[in-house]
């Protein structure tokens, strides 16, 4: 196996959460998204989105925050610093890994 693809975060590489790290990685930083527009953007089922934030958010990456808006839960998510490097990384090592194939 080549080197570059050894060093791909795991964590980040599973297609559902690349997905939602590009998604988070595109808003400007400071910014956050509710997760029902998480949801609609990627079009995942709300277990199976919330399964995988759990885990980026296990990992440092995604921050998560849950308050109200009116009477009604609101879950707001966005990414970390540490998320926005480690997506940074992943994308400089997946370049490097193409750029060599």
């Amino acid at each position: 196996m080549n080197r570059a693809a050894e060093q791909l975060d795991p964590v980040i590489h599973a297609q559902s959460r690349l997905r939602i790290m590009a998604t988070l990685a595109a808003i400007p930083q400071g910014d956050r998204l509710v997760f029902p527009r998480l949801r609609q953007l990627l079009d995942m089922t709300a277990g199976n989105l919330s399964t995988h934030l759990t885990r980026l958010e296990e990992a440092g990456y995604v921050e998560q925050s849950k308050t109200f808006y009116g009477r009604s839960p609101a879950t707001y998510v966005s990414l970390t610093a540490r998320g926005r490097v480690a997506f940074a990384d992943y994308t400089r090592q997946l370049r490097a890994l193409l750029d060599n194939e």
